[in-house]
């Protein structure tokens, strides 16, 4: 099995910034890639970036320029690095890894862009 644990989240200003941690206790090197999803009340969750095993990104058009995901082998984690925040971005974000063929989901950190 693999544990996410999502960090990071709380309230930010609008324009402010804000780091995720997706701390999983595998090396990150061994999961099929890792996501950062978020879900707002009322909304489906959306895929907001993801990272490969190669190092490859991609990322939701809403946050393209404004949000970087990162990996570090080292520390067993994947980061979301948030600027220039909306209130739109506001939601809980999750982190999620496939692992042997599973789907792993953290249990989320909550993200409130608000003046």
């Amino acid at each position: 099995q693999v544990q996410l644990v999502e960090s990071g989240g709380g309230l930010v200003q609008p324009g402010g910034s804000l780091r995720l941690s997706c701390a999983a206790s595998r090396s990150i090197s061994s999961l099929s890639g890792v996501g950062w999803y978020r879900q707002a009340p009322g909304h489906q969750r959306e895929l907001v970036a993801r990272i490969s095993t190669r190092g490859t990104t991609d990322y939701s058009g809403s946050v393209k320029g404004r949000f970087t995901i990162s990996g570090d082998n080292d520390e067993n984690t994947v980061y979301l690095q948030m600027n220039s925040l909306k209130p739109e971005d506001t939601a809980v974000y999750y982190c999620n890894a496939g692992w042997l063929r599973s789907n792993y989901w953290g249990q989320g950190t909550q993200v409130t862009v608000s003046s």
